[in-house]
């Protein structure tokens, strides 16, 4: 189930931001990344829940080099980076789709500051659990999924019945927003138990999504301005 596009008949703002954060992932990924080859740039500028949780570069182990940057300021530098071009499209994907009816909420300022500060929060959620559970210290992780992942919080609820378009099974049909979220939540939380109990491994930091989900819905309230219109609705 891939959504593909939602109700945006009740946005009155230009998305600019958005559209900037998109071009700057798609921008650090083919000249920086050049496409996910660049692994240098990627060992450097990823975040390394070890190197978070002791302020220090940690060099050597699992090819790590010299972070060119202070290590937290890689929480940020790892948030434009992507490791192959189905990452950077799906996450394009839903930024583009979820990310303009927040930004018409907040206006452009507080969505950059929501989206970055999401993005943060997601991935302390991932060192945390890191952490917790002593396994990944050393792995670097990236990609814009945990501020993304605020985004969507934000969206569910800000606009729960909002009609959101998704592709499944070769055909196209229109759900609400609480439904497309909802599960897409859930598969993140089961995911994560799975990694938890071994059943898993697939690479993907699902408590970043989480964590990231979780922090869109605590605070959107505080950074929007401005409450959804009926027509952007359902009509339950």
């Amino acid at each position: 189930m891939m959504p593909i596009g939602d109700d945006n008949t009740g946005r009155t703002l230009t998305p600019y931001v958005n559209y900037l954060l998109i071009a700057l992932n798609i921008f650090v990924f083919v000249y920086y990344q050049r496409f996910g080859t660049n692994i240098d740039f990627l060992l450097r500028f990823s975040t390394v829940p070890g190197e978070i949780l002791t302020g220090q570069d940690i060099a050597g182990p699992n090819d790590l080099e010299v972070t060119p940057v202070p290590v937290y300021a890689t929480i940020l530098t790892s948030m434009f980076m992507h490791g192959s071009i189905a990452h950077i499209f799906g996450n394009m994907l839903y930024l583009s789709i979820f990310g303009d009816n927040i930004e018409n909420a907040m206006g452009h300022f507080r969505y950059l500051v929501f989206y970055l500060l999401c993005g943060v929060l997601a991935s302390c959620s991932h060192v945390l659990m890191s952490f917790i559970l002593d396994d990944g210290l050393l792995v670097p992780s990236l990609g814009a999924s945990g501020a993304i992942s605020g985004v969507l919080g934000g969206y569910l609820v800000m606009f729960p019945r909002n009609k959101v378009r998704i592709w499944a099974l070769l055909f196209s049909f229109n759900v609400p927003a609480v439904i497309t979220l909802g599960i897409w939540i859930v598969m993140q939380i089961v995911s994560q138990v799975n990694t938890i109990g071994g059943r898993e491994q697939s690479g993907v930091a699902y408590a970043a999504h989480i964590g990231g989900f979780l922090a869109g819905m605590l605070l959107v309230r505080f950074f929007a301005n401005k409450r959804p219109t009926a027509v952007n609705r359902y009509p339950f």
